[in-house]
């Protein structure tokens, strides 16, 4: 791969991701209904997770969302970049989740203010921190196989927790498919914008 066409692809691809991810979290809203209760496809999927799962599945499925397990990973993510002394990487990937968090937390969910149990429920808190963990860890890790190991890991958790949130009444699944999609957008937002300040700063 020639030297130009490799920051043309990164750059494609973080386009892609920004794209997507803005496009989906816009777009699952369009398919709640006026009360903001179950979509259709939340309501085809919720009979058949609540028939079958065990219970006390529901609390062990939601585990890899939960803060402590979140905030572990992210200091572990951490701490890979500081071992190898790369500071920069080290620093943004502790202050990007927590923005992405504050941003769906402030912006994100008073936006379009779906309630659930008297609380805002879209996009998914839970799933937007664990999601924006693993997205600034691709976007900063050098090693492939580092990358595509979180991306797969990642991939099968947030899988397994939709299950666990609608047993336990949580969420509906299309709170966790807009955290995914809101996760992605605003944390390689954030990302390329902190690689764009480090340029400048150094420039």
């Amino acid at each position: 791969m020639s030297d130009d066409l490799a920051p043309r692809m990164r750059t494609a691809a973080r386009a892609t991701a920004i794209g997507a991810g803005v496009a989906v979290t816009a777009a699952v809203p369009l398919t709640f209904p006026a009360d903001g209760g179950p979509s259709a496809l939340d309501s085809a999927l919720a009979d058949p997770i609540t028939a079958g799962l065990s219970p006390g599945a529901g609390e062990l499925l939601v585990a890899p969302s939960s803060a402590p397990v979140v905030l572990a990973l992210l200091l572990a993510a951490c701490g890979w970049f500081v071992v190898r002394r790369q500071w920069w990487r080290a620093a943004t990937m502790l202050a990007v989740p927590e923005l992405a968090v504050a941003i769906n937390t402030w912006v994100l969910k008073p936006l379009w203010d779906r309630q659930l149990h008297d609380y805002p429920a879209y996009p998914s808190g839970h799933t937007v921190h664990l999601v924006a963990v693993a997205t600034t860890f691709v976007f900063l890790a050098t090693s492939r196989a580092a990358r595509i190991t979180v991306a797969l890991v990642t991939a099968l958790a947030v899988a397994a927790t939709v299950p666990g949130m609608v047993e336990l009444g949580y969420h509906h699944p299309t709170d966790v498919l807009g955290g995914v999609a809101a996760a992605v957008a605003v944390a390689t937002t954030l990302c390329v914008l902190a690689e764009w300040r480090r340029a400048q700063l150094r420039s």
